[in-house]
């Protein structure tokens, strides 16, 4: 049997700003944003990624915007993703080599709510993708 990390909850303190942050400066993909009566919530997911975030309540409710740490993204090319970033606005921390071996490279950043993430160098995922790549159009 399978067990797939598929989704993570995030908290944060401002809905539309953490939407704009996460999908305009990260560049995460908007799956959907729901409004249902009290609950007001969106779910985005990083390109080539099995796991998404879910930011807004129900969230908001039951843990402190800001009080997740550690969490991961992994890249091919952290210089590359850390231009990007940098080009969208977003402050991100000098890249550090731990280990020269192909996983050692991080650098990491925080949301406006100071959620913070690092950011992995894997440069077998340019040619070895966890997930299959195919072509999927969104609507955002």
């Amino acid at each position: 049997m399978d067990w797939t990390l598929e989704v993570m909850v995030l908290p944060v303190s401002n809905l539309d700003r953490s939407i704009a942050f996460y999908r305009d400066q990260v560049g995460f993909i908007l799956d959907h944003r729901t409004v249902s009566g009290d609950m007001d919530f969106a779910q985005l997911t990083p390109s080539g990624s099995g796991c998404s975030i879910v930011i807004g309540n129900p969230a908001q409710q039951q843990m402190e915007p800001g009080s997740m740490h550690g969490m991961q993204l992994v890249v091919s090319d952290a210089r590359a993703a850390r231009e990007v970033l940098l080009g969208r606005g977003v402050e991100a921390g000098e890249i550090t080599v731990f280990d020269k071996r192909d996983g050692g490279t991080f650098f990491g950043f925080s949301d406006p709510d100071g959620n913070s993430w690092m950011v992995q160098e894997m440069k077998v995922r340019a040619e070895h993708p966890l997930i299959p790549r195919k072509e999927v159009t969104r609507e955002q």
